[in-house]
């Protein structure tokens, strides 16, 4: 599994009011996307229900040096960068976001969380067929995989579901 695939909706704080808002993709193109690029590069809207203030995000096109490309049939669009604690879309704070270890801990949504404490909390982990695929848990940073960092990296995590 990637990073990408936790992206469909991504939880922010709201520029408002600071509340939690919802990063998704815009209800007028949810449809009709065969490939993961597909959504990933289409518009976003961010929605808070706090304080129901609403941005609409669209795809920039793509020229030297603006970062990765996806040819699409209306022209490249830049491919928003997915990692760290901001959305790839708005460049908010990812709502579950936390120090840890004297790093920041984040996820997306609650889904890849559940997915990060799953992984931290084995006692065996097992190694994916084929290996070296680059998957999200293999490119997790050293210090959420030692075991001298679990009991902190999961009291973390618990604390964010809670507050998800």
């Amino acid at each position: 599994m990637r990073l990408w695939h936790f992206a469909k909706e991504i939880l922010v704080r709201c520029p408002r009011c600071d509340g939690r808002a919802l990063v998704a993709v815009h209800p007028d193109h949810r449809d009709g996307h065969t490939y993961a690029m597909g959504w990933l590069t289409a518009p976003h809207r961010l929605t808070c229900l706090g304080c129901a203030h609403i941005a609409e995000w669209v795809p920039r096109r793509w020229s030297s040096g603006a970062g990765d490309a996806y040819f699409t049939g209306g022209g490249a669009r830049v491919v928003p960068a997915f990692g760290g604690p901001d959305d790839p879309y708005f460049g908010l704070p990812l709502w579950l976001r936390r120090p840890c270890c004297g790093r920041v801990l984040w996820a997306y949504n609650v889904p890849h969380l559940e997915l990060l404490e799953a992984y931290v909390a084995a006692s065996q982990r097992e190694r994916p067929t084929p290996a070296g695929s680059q998957t999200l848990l293999e490119r997790l940073p050293g210090w959420m995989k030692a075991a001298g960092n679990r009991a902190e990296v999961l009291a973390a995590i618990r604390a964010l579901r809670d507050g998800a």
